[in-house]
């Protein structure tokens, strides 16, 4: 049995997980290296870090341990789960199975088909945010055995979201989800000096989505969508989203499928 681990040790193990995510975000090593550090700060039987594809609408195992049906949910069916909207919150630090009620968990496909069958006892599932709002992926990581309590890693975990979040989608560049948001024609172009961003959110208006159901399908707020449209109709010269939509299509913008 591993010998317990003081709390200095945790941190310590956090300052080498913010160097490799450092280390993942330049491109100099793998998102890999990043799991294997945190194994340091809280043991596990699985992890993965999983990058959210806004386009396809699902999200990318970028790095993980879990048996491919355990990756394949997380991938193509956790954004669906009831248990998702509570992990969606930008203010929650993360939510610890063993905090879950169990009449939440008894309604979740990902508990009781995934992680019950693999004597999944206690874990973490941590959204990640970019520093503008967005969401852009997942870290989950899982153990067989409950942890103790009080555990220093829960609050160790919560302060790496940031770095975690930057391995996830590197801020050196538009992230790659971004430059494809509204079709060849917009990639090529980058029609009317609309950011990526602004051109994912001008594909939305072709669909004549409110804002609110535009910030559900991007994972960002109703007011940030409200103002990526000030900006679109300021840069085009339009004088609604009406205009702004019918520009799109002129143009041959429309929502990626």
């Amino acid at each position: 049995m591993a010998a317990k681990r003081s709390t200095a040790d945790i941190v310590d193990a956090a300052v080498r997980v913010r160097e490799a995510a450092r280390s993942a975000t330049s491109g100099a090593t793998g998102v890999g290296t990043v799991l294997a550090a945190l194994s340091e700060v809280m043991e596990y039987d699985h992890a993965s870090l999983a990058r959210w594809d806004p386009l396809r609408r699902r999200h990318t195992t970028l790095a993980g341990s879990y048996p491919d049906d355990a990756t394949a949910y997380i991938e193509t069916r956790l954004h669906h789960d009831p248990v998702f909207p509570v992990l969606r919150s930008p203010a929650r630090g993360g939510l610890w199975l063993r905090d879950v009620p169990w009449q939440l968990l008894a309604t979740s496909p990902g508990f009781q088909e995934v992680l019950c069958p693999l004597g999944i006892e206690d874990g973490v599932a941590q959204c990640l945010f970019a520093a503008d709002g967005r969401y852009v992926g997942m870290l989950n990581v899982s153990t067989r055995r409950p942890r103790r309590a009080p555990d220093p890693a829960r609050a160790v975990v919560t302060l790496l979201t940031e770095a975690l979040a930057a391995a996830v989608d590197p801020r050196s560049g538009p992230p790659p989800e971004e430059t494809a948001a509204a079709g060849p024609a917009a990639n090529a172009r980058r029609p009317g000096g609309l950011s990526p961003r602004e051109l994912q959110v001008l594909a939305e208006l072709t669909t004549g989505r409110t804002n609110r159901e535009i910030a559900e399908r991007l994972y960002i707020t109703p007011r940030t969508v409200g103002t990526h449209i000030e900006h679109i109709l300021a840069k085009l010269g339009l004088p609604n989203r009406a205009a702004a939509a019918a520009r799109a299509a002129v143009w041959g913008i429309e929502l990626a499928r």
